[in-house]
């Protein structure tokens, strides 16, 4: 059975786009062939990355990386998970689709401690794994946006 290729694109890649391919290898590997990557490249967020290891998925090997960085690769599904790599993403063959997530460093600037912190990331890396859990499914049936 061939895998669903995705690519998630946000635009730094450091957390959301990072969370979701990390997600997509450690629930769907078996049917996702998942990506990564950013209009820009902001590197990987340690707290994305600590969050990750939380839940049982490690992404501390993952590398942020630009579009132009991967390889070329025939990708079924783009998935933009913020509004400016949405307005801004480049041609790709494929189905582009949105799916918008908060951005965790914004939702964490006014925390009042680590903690606090912490938990804005858990939140968003909750949502995004609760709509890795969708997929492929969701795509073909038209109900990731």
């Amino acid at each position: 059975m061939m895998k669903t290729k995705i690519l998630f694109l946000c635009t730094g890649n450091s957390c959301r786009s990072q969370m979701a391919e990390g997600w997509a290898r450690h629930l769907k590997g078996g049917v996702i062939e998942a990506w990564s990557a950013g209009l820009v490249k902001h590197g990987l967020n340690p707290y994305a990355a600590q969050v990750m290891l939380e839940a049982g998925a490690d992404i501390s090997g993952q590398v942020s990386k630009t579009i132009e960085e991967l390889p070329v690769v025939a990708f079924d599904y783009v998935i933009t998970l913020c509004d400016h790599a949405n307005e801004s993403c480049p041609y790709f063959p494929g189905k582009i689709i949105h799916h918008g997530f908060p951005d965790p460093p914004t939702l964490a600037a006014t925390a009042a401690s680590p903690e606090e912190k912490l938990a804005c990331y858990r939140r968003v890396r909750d949502q995004i794994r609760d709509f890795i859990l969708t997929l492929p499914a969701a795509l073909l049936d038209g109900e990731a946006n």
